[in-house]
């Protein structure tokens, strides 16, 4: 399902609202007269404020991305599932050792490519100021900017520094195209000067929206395949794209998604990023308007070959959902798929993987289990990947597999007030 309107003035109605989002107020816009009226920065994204509060619409999980390189811009793209209004971005410098510096930041709508919707590009400030500097280890939240951003947009932000230097941080596999430049051109709505492409996000962390205060999150916890590995660049068909697709035209309240996939990620060890353990805080529990974790990783541990247990596994898994239930949230588990064909498989390792999906499937210690190892597994060999499927390497689903682990979430399951009772 598409969270855009099928209609041509569906379209136009969303194309207009996108466009009002970075052009300010304008009186014909009831809906900018109404957003301009709220104050521009507000000290806690997660305090309701007249019966709305702020929910994030898209994330990455932050990683050390090499080193910093002073005089780049950042063109960046991302794709928002829940709309609202005055938005928000999140920049990180987690990994830096120095503070970062960055004298321009601009957030505007993609027309193509490196190119912006004329009109849409505008300035964001940090509590008034039009530079802001994050501290070693630190995140920072933008003010708000008047007008409203829609679901599905494809919002792109903008940013500089003068003299970054030491480890940066962003998110290295984004499955998405963005651009680089020499100099500052952020303000520029022309491609011209954004003419180098990369395949990362740097120092973006996340953008949240303002809406109605019932109105929540999910954030997926969860290694390359949710990250989005072998899905068509581009193309928003990671499976947490498609389920955010889904959510927009249900009847729930948990219409946000953030995607916190790391490529090669762990639950237990340090290694491709942070494990889930390490940065269950920084990159899931810490967005605004959180109301579910899904969980769902494993695999790297299993396959890695270096004595991981069962036991193992299961302790980590409790301590993920220990801590996110003392954070008031839901978790969700998901049974880890099938990879026999993939190098590091033998038949120890399935027998880790079997006993940790008996222990997901059948603990109890979950608010609810999404089956993903039965959506992807042969019938004819359930330790390996349906062909159908298969994107070839045995492990990581194709386009069609990720539309069909979306279509396998139960969406009444990411909200425990939905099903009538507190997270355990």
């Amino acid at each position: 399902m598409r969270a855009h309107p099928a209609s041509a003035a569906g379209r136009a109605a969303v194309l207009l609202a996108a466009v009002l989002l970075l052009t300010g107020p304008v009186q014909a816009a009831p809906a900018l007269a109404a957003s301009a009226s709220v104050p521009a920065s507000v000290s806690s994204p997660d305090a309701a404020v007249g019966g709305r509060h702020d929910v994030v619409t898209w994330a990455a999980s932050a990683d050390r991305l090499g080193d910093g390189v002073a005089d780049r811009g950042y063109r960046m793209v991302v794709h928002t599932s829940v709309g609202g209004s005055l938005p928000r971005i999140r920049l990180s410098n987690a990994f830096g050792d120095r503070p970062l510096t960055l004298d321009s930041v601009y957030a505007g709508i993609q027309a193509s490519g490196a190119a912006l919707r004329p009109g849409s590009n505008r300035r964001l400030t940090f509590d008034g100021a039009g530079t802001v500097t994050v501290a070693v280890g630190e995140t920072v939240l933008s003010d708000a900017l008047p007008g409203t951003l829609p679901a599905g947009t494809q919002l792109v932000v903008s940013l500089h520094s003068e003299d970054a230097a030491g480890p940066a941080t962003g998110h290295g596999m984004a499955m998405q195209t963005s651009w680089t430049t020499r100099g500052d051109h952020t303000a520029d709505e022309d491609a011209s000067h954004w003419t180098d492409t990369t395949g990362s996000w740097f120092y973006l962390d996340a953008v949240s929206v303002r809406t109605d205060a019932s109105t929540g999150a999910v954030a997926v916890l969860g290694d390359s395949i949710t990250d989005g590995w072998q899905s068509s660049t581009d193309l928003n068909r990671r499976w947490p794209d498609h389920l955010a697709r889904r959510l927009q035209q249900a009847a729930t309240d948990v219409k946000g998604v953030a995607n916190e996939g790391v490529s090669g990620n762990k639950v237990l060890a340090d290694g491709a990023g942070q494990s889930a353990l390490a940065r269950l805080d920084r990159d899931v529990l810490s967005q605004p308007g959180l109301r579910t974790v899904f969980l769902f990783e494993g695999v790297n541990d299993i396959k890695a070959h270096t004595g991981v247990t069962a036991s193992d596994m299961i302790a980590g898994y409790r301590e993920i959902v220990r801590r996110a239930h003392a954070a008031g949230k839901c978790v969700v588990g998901a049974t880890v798929g099938p990879f026999k064909g993939w190098p590091e498989w033998d038949p120890a390792a399935e027998s880790v993987r079997r006993e940790v999906n008996d222990f997901v499937r059948n603990s109890g210690e979950f608010d609810a289990v999404t089956d993903f190892d039965h959506i992807l597994r042969s019938p004819y060999d359930p330790e390996r990947v349906l062909p159908f499927f298969d994107n070839g390497d045995h492990l990581h689903p194709n386009d069609k597999g990720m539309r069909a682990l979306a279509d396998a979430v139960d969406l009444t399951a990411l909200d425990c007030a939905q099903r009538g009772r507190p997270p355990r």
